[in-house]
């Protein structure tokens, strides 16, 4: 019996002083980590930085947190956010955000508003950290410019999914519930005001490549960029209409998109609506545009659901033979 507590009691000991050198090595990494950053010319504060979680769990806490890149012009704030790790599993991290966080784009400051909003990532063995899979989740998710508090946009409901397949390519998941759009936002895209105001639901199947893998330079240094993008799925529900779409093209080293996404459209006349009051599509157009639209409707058996590629290329992009102007650009910054 006193040797089954001495071997009891000399394990008890041994993982607390694994802990405590275990807590200090994590401590004394992200302290690293913050001194880099400043050295860069970045904003990176914290008030108060902690390790808390004995004898299971290491538990990051970090208070009044503040990361500013000069490079990008992007900042976040925080009161609170904390990343959480079994000590017995440390390439298994747990990353709690507070309910409420600021965003800054060199184009505006977003206040971020959630509840329970929290990513699972399971992390390669190795210096670079570089996420194997992950997931992300919130109960509820509000964004609203800090300059016009009354464009808010919100989602009921928001889960991504991501995971390391070959390489630098990715397989993505995402999936939101109720979005309500801001109402300029709204109004300019329906200002008949025959769709609710909210979006049911929308989500996505994408498998992804990049010019180099998401790790901890994605962070330090740049962010990769985008090379192919495979839309298995894309699927979204604004009342009557439902749009799905599928399809893959190439980005080239500017962030133009090259190649085709077909879409088909239940109620498609909707999206000749919405094309209209965006100002994507003349008004001198549109009458032969949906015209042209409805015939091949007709001829495909069903005048209400449609078939029909969106394409890109040399900067531009076109419904079907129609020309949409500029494509969007595809760049993290």
């Amino acid at each position: 019996m006193r040797a089954l507590l001495a071997v009891i009691l000399v394990a008890a000991a041994a993982w607390a002083g694994y802990w405590v050198i275990g807590s200090r090595a994590t401590l004394s990494a992200f302290e690293r980590w913050f001194d880099a950053r400043r050295a860069e010319g970045w904003v990176a504060e914290t008030s108060r930085l902690g390790v808390q979680g004995f004898p299971n769990r290491f538990d990051v806490a970090f208070e009044d947190l503040i990361l500013a890149d000069p490079a990008t012009g992007l900042a976040w704030e925080a009161p609170r956010f904390q990343i959480d790790a079994l000590s017995y599993r440390p390439g298994h991290v747990i990353a709690v955000w507070p309910d409420e966080q600021l965003v800054a784009t060199p184009q505006e400051k977003f206040r971020l508003e959630s509840r329970d909003m929290r990513a699972s990532l399971v992390i390669a063995p190795d210096t670079a950290l570089a996420p194997r899979r992950m997931t992300l989740t919130a109960e509820f998710l509000r964004v609203t410019p800090k300059a016009r508090p009354e464009e808010t946009t919100a989602l009921s409901a928001l889960s991504l999914a991501a995971e390391r397949q070959e390489g630098s390519t990715y397989r993505l998941g995402l999936r939101a519930e109720g979005l309500t759009l801001a109402a300029r936002t709204h109004a300019r895209l329906d200002p008949g005001g025959r769709l609710p105001d909210r979006i049911s639901g929308f989500s996505a199947d994408v498998v992804a490549s990049f010019d180099k893998p998401w790790d901890r330079t994605a962070i330090e240094r740049a962010r990769p960029q985008p090379t192919h993008l495979r839309v298995r799925l894309a699927e979204g529900r604004w009342g009557d209409l439902h749009l799905q779409a599928a399809g893959e093209v190439d980005v080239t080293q500017e962030g133009w998109p090259e190649g085709e996404i077909t879409l088909k459209a239940r109620n498609w006349r909707e999206i000749v609506t919405i094309l209209r009051s965006a100002g994507a599509l003349p008004e001198s157009l549109a009458g032969s545009v949906e015209s042209g639209l409805g015939m091949m409707a007709r001829l495909a058996g069903n005048p209400d659901t449609l078939d029909i590629p969106l394409g890109f290329g040399g900067g531009r992009m076109w419904l079907g033979p129609v020309p949409l102007g500029t494509a969007p650009r595809l760049r993290l910054r």
